[in-house]
């Protein structure tokens, strides 16, 4: 395919179970694995279905290692240290068991165990990668997708920037959905992950890397969060609302492979390094005005996103008004459907938050945006960011 411009490309293997170690067993099993690293997090490792899986495996002979050191933006140093873990167990592989951050940090590690080096040396998109082979994913959280994700997310310790790894050859093996993870999850963790799924779609949706195949998984996702995520926030142990949450995530993710994010993601990662704010969160409060900044360069998907949150334009209706009935929509689900909190609980106010106008400018995915972004236009973006 040398030459070719493949716009959508799906190399995971996916497995829907009811039973975690009896699959985890099958597929070490199936691949001749023996030695594998659970990555994950000092909360997950105790989850009582991932005791039992561990301790499944065990009964067949199978030796676990354990590194659960993985913290919420994870830092350079955490990779550092789950690469030295996977070597001290003689590790061949490795199961990723958590949200995003540990899917992040196993990528990390995957990486630079066979291709050497930090993760930061991997920011920079000249250096090759090597194939990574090992990686089974299985998410705790229906949000990130980065169970099929080519990418990761690391906080540099030397700056105190979010910096992005985009790796195709660093895609899981597999990925594992168990809807029977979630089922425990608390509804604010259920929100922000939903929402950073929503902007996954609706980002990639809007973005300058689109295609007619990304664009109909990311409708389909957008779809399936609208009817599915409030059910799951409600009533946290409905577990087909959980699966069709964790489907959705997972394709978001595939699309965000194809379509990538635009500055929605690029003022999270700038404002969460800075000042913690949730990432399902930060991409929530950013959307608004990153579709009124993007409907220029995109009329028809912005008025698309709002029909699929439920809006019913007038015959005639302009494309400003348009415009404006799906920002509020997205409004409306995200403030009055899911209840996220207010922004302003985060105690910062809009003054600060502008100041890091040339920071998302500059941040790795603006660049993906359908409008080239100006200082003034990130600051009108930031002032706005959370506003109801």
């Amino acid at each position: 395919m040398a030459g070719l411009n493949v716009t959508m490309l799906q190399p995971v293997g996916i497995v829907c179970t009811d039973d975690l170690g009896e699959t985890l067993l099958q597929i070490m099993r199936d691949k001749g694995y023996r030695r594998p690293l659970f990555v994950t997090d000092s909360f997950v490792i105790t989850m009582p279905l991932v005791r039992a899986a561990i301790s499944r495996l065990g009964e067949e002979g199978i030796e676990v290692g354990v590194f659960d050191e993985v913290r919420p933006d994870p830092m350079s140093g955490t990779v550092a240290a789950g690469v030295k873990a996977f070597r001290e167990h003689r590790a061949d592989s490795i199961i990723a068991i958590g949200g995003g951050s540990s899917m992040d940090v196993a990528r990390g590690v995957n990486i630079v165990r066979v291709n050497g080096g930090s993760i930061i040396d991997y920011t920079d998109p000249a250096k090759p990668i090597a194939p990574c082979p090992g990686m089974i994913a299985v998410p705790t959280t229906s949000g990130t997708g980065s169970e099929l994700s080519n990418a990761l997310v690391v906080t540099d310790e030397a700056t105190n920037r979010k910096l992005a790894v985009l790796a195709n050859p660093a895609v899981s093996e597999l990925a594992v959905l168990c809807a029977d993870l979630m089922l425990t999850l608390p509804a604010n963790m259920t929100i922000a992950c939903g929402l950073d799924a929503f902007c996954h779609a609706a980002e990639g949706y809007l973005s300058r890397m689109a295609s007619p195949v990304a664009d109909a998984i990311c409708e389909k996702v957008m779809f399936l969060l609208t009817n599915y995520l409030p059910a799951a926030v409600a009533n946290g142990k409905d577990r087909r609302a959980r699966e069709r949450v964790m489907v959705a995530a997972t394709l978001a993710g595939w699309a965000l492979n194809n379509s990538g994010t635009i500055v929605g993601h690029s003022i999270a990662h700038v404002l969460g390094s800075k000042y913690h704010i949730v990432h399902g969160e930060a991409v929530g409060y950013a959307l608004p005005a990153v579709m009124e900044f993007v409907a220029p360069a995109r009329p028809d998907k912005v008025r698309e996103i709002g029909q699929i949150l439920g809006v019913n334009y007038p015959e005639g209706v302009s494309n400003d008004e348009a415009v404006s009935m799906a920002v509020a929509a997205v409004k409306h689900f995200r403030d009055r459907v899911l209840e996220l909190h207010p922004v302003e609980e985060y105690g910062i106010d809009a003054d600060e938050f502008a100041s890091n106008a040339q920071a998302v400018v500059d941040e790795r995915f603006a660049g993906n945006t359908p409008r080239e972004i100006t200082v003034n236009d990130a600051e009108a973006m930031l002032r706005a960011f959370g506003a109801r």
